[in-house]
């Protein structure tokens, strides 16, 4: 574990520098420590490997908030203790829904039939949300299916657009621009601000598609 400032108001605490499940799970116990205080802890923003921990330097100095993180992490609860869910995301691929669907097809040199066979047949872990409030990262996606994103992004991408963007597949929770393909649409709201807790997905989630 690697502490460090990255900002008046914050710091970085890094898990090493690769997606791996040793970083996921030790990101997850660590957020988990971290949620049972508040200790002038404003916000706190997982990734892959790391935690941005922002918090209020009126109430903690960096060295009171660096010794709090080591006090959590040496009692962050065991990964294997941390609940884990799977959910079933229905998804219309192809055509209207999935305007993407043939270049990611043709890139692989697939069928577009065996893209979506191949898609709906893995299961994803969701590392994280981020980018817009209930956008999953999702990881496991079959190594045939990756694809670079678009070289111009489109200005508006439709709430519940299953994309592709490189080595990884999402979900756009609402309308916003993006740059990944999009190979299909699913009706689930993924965020919901009246809902509680808003975002249908957390982290340490499995995803499992299922094509409709």
């Amino acid at each position: 574990m690697e502490i460090r400032p990255a900002s008046d108001r914050s710091l970085l605490v890094s898990f090493g520098d690769e997606i791996s499940m040793e970083a996921h799970r030790q990101v997850r116990a660590f957020v988990k420590a971290l949620q049972d205080s508040s200790a002038g802890i404003l916000n706190i923003h997982p990734a892959f490997a790391s935690v941005l921990i922002d918090f209020d330097p009126r109430r903690v100095s960096h060295q009171q908030m660096e010794a709090l993180v080591r006090e959590r992490m040496a009692a962050a609860p065991e990964a294997e203790s941390l609940e884990t869910r799977t959910v079933e995301i229905p998804v219309s691929y192809g055509g209207a829904f999935g305007p993407d669907l043939g270049d990611v097809a043709q890139h692989a040199g697939l069928t577009p039939a065996r893209v979506v066979e191949l898609h709906a047949s893995a299961s994803y872990l969701v590392y994280f949300l981020g980018f817009s409030p209930g956008f999953p990262y999702l990881g496991g996606l079959p190594v045939e299916l990756a694809t670079p994103r678009l070289a111009t992004p489109r200005k508006l991408v439709p709430a519940g657009s299953v994309a592709i963007g490189g080595s990884q597949t999402g979900i756009y929770p609402m309308e916003s621009p993006g740059g990944w393909r999009i190979i299909g649409r699913t009706e689930l709201r993924l965020f919901d601000p009246e809902a509680d807790p808003p975002a249908l997905l957390r982290m340490g989630d499995y995803v499992r598609f299922t094509a409709i």
